[in-house]
């Protein structure tokens, strides 16, 4: 702990010097396009690449070589850090904000990451893994970030009333200006929330009310990550849906035939 605490001062200072990040170029899709092509992401990853449009995604974001970007839980199997940290780097920095130690049930993923980025010096040997659990942590200097970006986790901490704390760590975390982006499972407007939490599903309009209510204002929302396909009616949920598949073989060329969720994906930055 005391370990990150100093590299995480020593990072706030650094990142005091730095030009301001608004003042630099937005980086188009092809940049990132180019960037899917590298030979060290796992076939795993690049299976998922037409159901998670990552390059129209993190230009939406705005992300640029020089940002310091951090990601919410990119677990072991780091399918944008794979192609956020090598680009990121020489002029940027990428941090993970991954598990602590309070559950116990994630540990074993979590070491996963640890070795893997050991493992791969040239890819991963600049990256900073800090600890996160709601606000329990400071996930990065206060006021260092350009961007936190989290996939699919909001419906989990909205489960675990933990979201209020996330909202707050991302929203320290932040330079002012800085860019919060989210992206999860598309709820039904003809439910209340509270109808389909335990499927996963979040409604837009409730996940905007609730960030805009932590500090952050809507910046702007993409459709790349929709899919009409999508009937938000299975029986296990988002989860019977790929990559999942929680029904094992039970319909599942019906299942894949649909693909990933229908999914928002919204830009806030800190008030």
């Amino acid at each position: 702990m005391k370990k990150i605490t100093r590299r995480l001062s020593l990072l706030g200072l650094a990142l005091a010097a730095v030009s301001p990040w608004a003042s630099a170029q937005p980086v188009s899709e092809a940049t990132f396009e180019a960037l899917l092509s590298g030979t060290h992401r796992s076939a795993g990853n690049v299976a998922r690449d037409p159901y998670r449009h990552p390059s129209q995604t993190l230009a939406f974001f705005g992300i640029r070589p020089t940002s310091t970007v951090i990601e919410i839980l990119p677990g072991s199997g780091g399918y944008y850090m794979e192609i956020l940290a090598p680009w990121l780097k020489d002029q940027g920095l990428y941090i993970a904000a991954n598990r602590d130690g309070s559950q116990p049930q994630y540990q074993a993923d979590h070491q996963k990451l640890l070795q893997r980025l050991k493992d791969e010096p040239a890819l991963y040997g600049k990256v900073l893994v800090t600890e996160f659990r709601a606000d329990r942590h400071p996930i990065a200097p206060p006021g260092s970030a350009d961007v936190v970006i989290s996939f699919r986790n909001l419906h989990n901490w909205m489960d675990q009333n933990e979201l209020e704390g996330s909202l707050l760590a991302f929203h320290r975390a932040l330079k002012p200006g800085g860019v919060l982006g989210i992206v999860d499972h598309r709820g039904r407007t003809d439910k209340t929330q509270a109808e389909q939490m335990g499927s996963g599903y979040v409604r837009q309009d409730v996940a905007i009310a609730l960030i805009e209510k932590a500090g952050f204002s809507l910046d702007g929302s993409s459709e790349v990550n929709a899919n009409l396909k999508d009937t938000k009616d299975y029986p296990e949920g988002v989860w019977t849906l790929p990559p999942t598949y929680r029904m094992k073989d039970q319909d599942r060329e019906k299942y894949r035939a649909i693909g990933e969720s229908d999914r928002f994906t919204l830009r806030f930055v800190k008030q």
